[in-house]
């Protein structure tokens, strides 16, 4: 029998139901439009262990100790992101590492800051913390509106001695020291300056969920050696300005002196390619630019008794970093290896460039890089920036003079060539 109910109390029972109805429809629709967001690294710099005096023939180029000082270093963002988060490592280091207040501001140039953009970094709540030897850590989310291709100057404050075990060696970008706590300040009282960097592993920020990233390893022609310093020319740069407006972050995972299968100014690219590539968040595609020094290198001033790798070797170390990305569905640019006869001439360092066998495994490994398909792309930097008169040699207007690495305008050309590869994989117009 069915059930009937008095006028009122079902015109009462119904316009709760358009409620309910109408209600459910607003939530869904704000679910839907509301923006997502999650964490997406925007900058990166890769760690490598300081080397012993005489270890190597150049100088690490960073204190040996600091003690009870602020230290100020600077880095251009790629993506924005309505908040930011600050990483700090410790990897490398022999000692526990204490940070009295950190802080993050908009760079004003040089050692200055945009006061009205200054916050403070905390660490579970808490302004301080310190980092044990081999670990790194996270600070909180930092209320800092980032904007795209910004500027960050970063201020740590060292209350105690600390000797670093690891560092960054050729940042191309101006680090600051100043006595005490000068976090705060916005500039530098009786600053120093060196030109590695400290601490700083990366800077995160909030984007918005259709964000990604793609990095770059490589070694020195990655890292921007030979660009003019503070200016952010190196090709990883240009890049940035090219995807940075779509929503693509550009990490520079560059270490100076790296190479594919060995050690040298730091881990072979197969060693570290799980900690600075894989595990970064949001990694859409990778760009292997490297390989150079694995053929520079030997019987060099910098190797004098390693032999010269085959070319199989070093196919081989490629396919593992293909496959390696593949496995977590990230592409994977292959980068031609760029010519460098007369390589560091008139310099300490001899027999880069020698003997004749270089070039040829040169050659032979590019022509593997292009023709073997095996890489989702090719960012073919060899065939962009060589002396079509001279093909085993840089073009005089992209070498910065040392024939070895580019100047600005050949890191502007290589960056045109790696957003076409990068275009290529479907991830920018």
């Amino acid at each position: 029998m069915p059930i009937s109910f008095p006028q009122a109390l079902r015109q009462r029972w119904l316009r709760t139901c358009a409620a309910v109805v109408v209600g459910t429809a607003a939530i869904s629709a704000f679910a839907t439009e509301a923006p997502m967001t999650h964490w997406l690294p925007t900058w990166t710099a890769s760690e490598q262990p300081i080397w012993e005096a005489g270890e190597l023939p150049l100088p690490t180029g960073v204190p040996a100790r600091l003690d009870r000082q602020t230290l100020r270093q600077l880095a251009r963002v790629s993506v924005g992101g309505t908040r930011a988060r600050l990483v700090l490592s410790n990897r490398y280091g022999r000692e526990p590492v204490t940070i009295g207040a950190a802080r993050l501001a908009l760079s004003a140039g040089r050692d200055g800051i945009d006061a009205s953009t200054d916050r403070a970094a905390t660490f579970g709540g808490s302004p301080s913390i310190t980092i044990p030897a081999g670990a790194a850590v996270t600070s909180d989310a930092i209320e800092l509106a980032v904007p795209p291709l910004s500027e960050i100057a970063i201020s740590l404050h060292l209350p105690k001695p600390f000797r670093p075990g690891g560092f960054h060696w050729d940042g191309r970008q101006t680090a600051w020291l100043s006595p005490g706590d000068a976090t705060r300040n916005a500039t530098l009282s009786h600053a120093t300056s060196f030109s590695g960097r400290l601490l700083v592993a990366a800077i995160e920020v909030e984007a918005g969920n259709n964000a990604g990233a793609v990095v770059a390893i490589g070694d020195s022609i990655t890292e921007g050696n030979g660009s003019t310093v503070d200016a952010n020319r190196r090709w990883p740069d240009g890049l940035a300005e090219r995807l940075a407006p779509r929503g693509i972050a550009v990490l520079n995972a560059g270490i100076s002196g790296g190479q594919l299968l060995r050690a040298g100014m730091g881990e072979s690219a197969l060693a570290r390619y799980e900690r600075d590539v894989l595990a970064q968040r949001g990694i859409r595609a990778v760009i292997v630019a490297i390989g150079i020094n694995d053929i520079g290198w030997p019987g060099s001033t910098f190797a004098p008794h390693t032999p010269l790798p085959q070319a199989a070797a070093m196919i081989h170390g490629y396919r593992e970093l293909i496959r390696r990305a593949h496995q977590r569905g990230i592409r994977a640019i292959g980068a031609t290896i760029t010519p460098f006869a007369g390589a560091l001439a008139g310099t300490p360092i001899r027999g880069y460039d020698a003997p004749p066998q270089k070039e040829a495994l040169r050659q032979a490994v590019n022509a593997w890089i292009r023709d073997s398909g095996e890489f989702d792309a090719v960012a073919d930097f060899d065939a962009a920036i060589r002396d079509p008169a001279r093909p085993q040699a840089m073009l005089p207007r992209y070498d910065s003079g040392d024939h070895l690495h580019p100047g600005d305008v050949g890191y502007r050309r290589m960056a045109e060539v790696a957003a076409a590869a990068v275009a290529e994989v479907g991830m920018a117009d």
